[in-house]
Parts: structure tokens; sequence; C-alpha cells
């Protein structure tokens, strides 16, 4: 007789880079995730600068099934904090919860997504008084009042309703032109085709943009048709086929694809070729610094392109490195003037913003950087790499390690003799911001980055070509094999 499965258990209540996010039914519950936001919602009082008077805590949620639901649920947990929730009227993108935060004078928002996780995933991410993600010292704090077993009632009642997209819209407006916008596409006769990804900013870029723009998947289906709501080259296959055929056609196309809750962002250019912010960020570093001739810094994280430093130094602008995540631009951001800061997995914030990734504000920008320069996305990409050293490739692949061991084994050896050598290069550079980048040359480099939770290693690879990013990155696995 077959033996029966084991039950699923669940996982300990840990935030991990923005958020706390695990498998709904298993890790993610009503009784925990009632829990979990009555804490953050005392620790957002508990926090809030001196002079914010507000009681008041945002709710927001995406598309994924059971997140209406839950949100219109921990708004109880919320009153039982002795605070005053306000619910969004319908699904928005993560930063809509950001802005309404910020424009109501908010203590925070709590918002019920899984950003781009698989569908069968859910979670809270906590935004700040500030309008953006709150730090590792905030959760952790989080953490301890869970552990503490503090105990909150929730207080059933009537949730007011507020208005999720309008204000959000406005704000997008008073940093783009967008009438004029709109104007200048249909002169360069370029088309505009969104991939919303099922997610929650479907809509968006069309209510900014009026009628031109075209949009695929975004109808809500919470099973985000089969794969993760993530903008990869892999699951987008219907929006490149769309671009291409458009510039068969004779019309140039560009594509924008926004993840599940519209926080991060990719692009297709008019060849069909897939482009990360590793492409895009370059391109919005020289409009914003040299065509538009904002002030400020450029943060980058240490696994994003080397492009992004040349055209930032090419145009005079400090650049900062720093560990991959958001919450450390953020940080930076809030701290001084910062132009624009980004990171490789496709997350963009504005000085001129938010301390937010915003992937519609990331999408109104880039195409007005194609109105600006008269080019579609791929001319302009190809124009600017030449001007600043050449083209370059990069890839990233996850690789999953036979067990901890054996993820303990490699740590100890990148820490106490890391290669000398990477595929026949030598490395000129042992950078250790975050996990163990070897830099083998200009626009040249392999980095290791561990998982903080599991037995999983990030590899990321630049290189001059894609024949050398995938030599680079076979060479990466077969050492971290060995171990």
């Amino acid at each position: 007789m077959a033996s029966a499965p084991l039950p699923l258990v669940p996982s300990p209540i840990a935030f991990g880079t923005d958020g706390w996010r695990g498998i709904l039914g298993v890790d993610i519950t009503i009784e925990r995730l009632l829990s979990v936001a009555a804490a953050a919602a005392r620790e957002l009082e508990h926090s809030a600068p001196e002079g914010l008077r507000s009681r008041e805590v945002v709710i927001g949620y995406d598309r994924r099934f059971m997140a209406p639901e839950f949100a219109a649920a921990i708004a109880a947990a919320v009153r039982g904090a002795d605070l005053e929730p306000v619910l969004t009227d319908t699904p928005v993108p993560t930063p809509a919860c950001s802005w309404a935060v910020v424009e109501r004078a908010a203590l925070g928002a709590l918002v019920i997504t899984a950003s781009h996780n698989p569908p069968e995933w859910l979670g809270l991410k906590i935004k700040g008084h500030f309008g953006g993600s709150v730090e590792g010292d905030f959760t952790a704090r989080v953490e301890r009042r869970l552990a503490a077993g503090g105990i909150t009632v929730p207080i059933e009642g009537d949730t007011p309703l507020i208005d999720g997209w309008g204000g959000y819209l406005d704000g997008l407006r008073r940093q783009v032109d967008t009438a004029a916008l709109a104007s200048g596409l249909a002169e360069l006769g370029l088309k505009v085709i969104v991939d919303p990804m099922h997610g929650s900013a479907a809509g968006g870029l069309g209510a900014l943009l009026g009628e031109g723009i075209s949009e695929i998947r975004s109808a809500r289906d919470p099973l985000f048709g089969g794969h993760p709501p993530e903008p990869l080259a892999p699951y987008l296959n219907e929006l490149i086929a769309r671009v291409n055929a458009s510039t068969a056609a004779g019309q140039p196309a560009v594509g924008i694809v926004f993840d599940g809750d519209g926080d991060r962002i990719a692009a297709i250019d008019e060849h069909g070729r897939y482009c990360s912010t590793q492409l895009l960020m370059p391109l919005l570093i020289d409009h914003l610094a040299g065509a538009r001739g904002l002030p400020g810094k450029v943060i980058k994280t240490v696994s994003g392109s080397d492009l992004m430093a040349a055209v930032a130094e090419d145009l005079g602008r400090e650049v900062i490195e720093k560990p991959v995540g958001f919450k450390y631009i953020a940080s930076e951001m809030l701290a001084g003037e910062v132009l624009i800061g980004g990171e490789e997995s496709g997350g963009v914030g504005f000085g001129l913003h938010l301390p937010e990734r915003d992937a519609l504000l990331v999408a109104l920008l880039l195409l007005e950087a194609l109105v600006e320069g008269g080019l579609p996305l791929g001319a302009r990409l190809n124009a600017l790499q030449q001007r600043c050293g050449g083209a370059s490739a990069y890839d990233r692949l996850d690789l999953r390690l036979k067990d901890m061991a054996s993820r303990a084994r490699l740590e100890r050896q990148l820490a106490e003799a890391p290669p000398a050598e990477v595929a026949g290069a030598p490395v000129r550079e042992v950078i250790r911001t975050d996990g163990v980048k070897l830099r083998l040359g200009p626009s040249h480099w392999l980095m290791l980055r561990f998982s903080g939770t599991e037995p999983l290693l990030r590899l990321y690879c630049e290189a001059p070509s894609e024949e050398r990013v995938a030599q680079v990155l076979a060479w990466a696995r077969a050492l971290a094999e060995q171990a």
C-alpha cells in the first residue's frame, strides 16, 4: 500500500529583502497573516517620526488568488492595534500604495502581494511613512514582536475605501508630460505593446498615454498563464512575437513588461531582443542626466552592468555601488540627492519621485528617452553602447546546491582562497560588497552570491559576448558542483 504524503510544514515567519512571502495555505494562512499584520501595524506606529500624528495605515493588494480577501481581513488586525485602516478599492501596483502613504501622510502601508513569485505564493510587503520599503532593522523588530507572543484581538468593522489609482496616476503625470509623450510616440511611429503578465499594473500605461497603447495579458489570472509573473525572457514569447510581427510589417515596436505587482520592468526592442535593466538603466541615466539635466548621483547594485557606471561617469556623475536589494538604494535616496537607483532584477527608482521601485514611471521615462533620441529602443541602445565602451552580454543562473554542507564548503573556499583564474582569464580584482565578485576586465566579471536561507547559489556574469558569458557560467557551475 502506498504511503500517505507527508504533510507540508510551514516555514518560520521571516522577512526577506522585501517582505514576507510563502506558499498560500501552508506558510501564508489567515491566522498567521493577522498576527504579522498586527505586529507590523504596531511597529509602524512605534517607529513613526516625531510630529506624524496620523493613525492611518493603507492596505493594498495585487491580483493573486485570495489577495483581495486577505487584504480586507487584515484591516481587522489594524483596528485591533488601535489604528485606522483604509483599503484600496481595486488591485493596484505596489508603488501606488507607497504613493498613497505619502499623499495621505499615513503611518505606512501593508500590501498583500507575492510580487514576481510563482502563482501558489502570497505575502505581505510593509511600506514606511516615507513611501518605500522598510529596512531590515524594522522587520527584525516585527519578528521580535511575533516571537514575544503578544496578542492583538482583531476588531471587525467597515473599512473605508480609497481610490487606489487616481492619485498615483496624477503623481506620475506630474513627473512626465504624458500628452506630449503620446504625441511624440505617434510622430516617431513607434508602436508600444504592454504585457502586465496578468498583474496589477494592467491598464496603467494606457490610462496615462491613451488609446495608442496596445496591451496583452491584461485580464486577471491568478495562475498567471502558468508561469511566475516575473519579467524574464522565457515567459515573454507572446510579447516578443507581437513586437517582431509589428516590426516586420513596417512599424517598429517596443515591448514593455511589468511584474505581478508593478514594481519591476523589462523591455523588448524592435528586433525582439530582451532588455533587462542592465540595458535600460544606462539609457535612463543618459536621458535624465543628459537630456533632462537632472541633478544627483547614480546608485547601482554590485550585480549591475558596468555600462551603468560608464554612462554615468561619461556624464560626470558619481556612482555608488551597493549590495543586492533595493532597500540599500532606498537608504541612499533618503540620505541625499540621487538621480536614479536600480538593480539588475528589474527594480528602478528615481530621486524625483519616491524611494521606491516604480515600473510605470520607468516605462514613461524610457519612452520619453526614445522620443527625445528619435530612435527605437534597439538602435538607441546600440548607439549608447558604442559611445561608452562597446557592447556586452549578461546572464544570470540560479543553481541549487546539493545541501547546506556543500554551500558551507563553497563559502569557505571562496572566503579563504578565491580563484585566481576564471575560465582561462586571470582575476584582476576580488570584490566582497555582496558575495564574491571576480573582475576579469572591463565589462567582464563573474559574481557568486548565496541565498540567505537555502542552498541556492546565484551566478551573475557580464562579458564581451554571449558565448563568453556561457563559458564563464559553465565554469562557475562546475566549480560549485565540486563543493
